[in-house]
């Protein structure tokens, strides 16, 4: 049973996400909050697994509540609602700890594939969503940035898996393009996350953007 909790301060859609969710025999929702404090306060008191997040709320605000809650490798993911999707605000909530994001609009079944994802401890992805999302602001906050000392950590081959995760590989893809086992990604992305000290697949594109290792399409020479 996957343990939800639905923070959002509009009622309607507070309300509405809980409900739906609740008809799903896997799910069940442990409790909603009204704001980014609420929302820390319920997780702590309720532990769930994914926590849907609002990103703009009054007084503490879903980023800031995304980085209390994750900051913990026991804390739940959190999946961030927006209503726009190049919404830097979402941006920060990524680069906080968030494991990707959701559109208010999305589909139903959208919306339970997204959580069973995320529940299994995987990134939610979106090949052309979240993507651009990330290479569309990670130059705003670094524009010209070397590639990170931070990166000295890993081996070639780890470079690379890095840099095939940033372009929005799966581990099958990667595998392919490598010629290796699935199992053999799996292992180097594990230690990818372990030696930069990551959440998830979402933190490492991030990484990947922000320390230059992989330069947004726009901005290629």
């Amino acid at each position: 049973m996957i343990r939800l909790v639905v923070a959002d301060d509009h009622e309607v859609v507070r309300t509405g996400f809980a409900g739906l969710l609740d008809t799903q025999p896997d799910f069940t929702v442990v409790g909603t909050a009204v704001d980014g404090a609420d929302a820390v306060r319920v997780c702590r008191a309720q532990s769930p697994d994914v926590v849907l997040m609002d990103v703009r709320m009054p007084g503490t605000d879903g980023i800031e509540a995304t980085r209390q809650l994750t900051r913990s490798s026991s804390g739940p993911r959190v999946l961030i609602l927006t209503t726009f999707d190049l919404d830097e605000y979402v941006y920060d909530a990524i680069r906080a700890g968030a494991s990707g994001f959701l559109l208010k609009d999305v589909t139903a079944e959208r919306l339970f594939d997204a959580v069973r994802v995320v529940a299994a401890g995987e990134a939610l992805l979106a090949p052309t969503v979240t993507r651009r999302l990330i290479s569309e602001f990670a130059t705003m906050h670094r524009p010209d940035a070397p590639p990170s000392s931070a990166l000295s950590a890993l081996t070639p081959r780890e470079t690379q898996v890095l840099r095939l995760v940033a372009e929005g590989l799966s581990n099958p893809e990667i595998a392919a393009r490598l010629t290796v086992t699935e199992e053999t990604v799996k292992t180097h992305v594990s230690r990818v996350l372990a030696k930069l000290g990551l959440r998830d697949r979402t933190q490492a594109v991030v990484a990947a953007y922000e320390t230059g290792l992989v330069v947004p399409r726009s901005h290629e020479a």
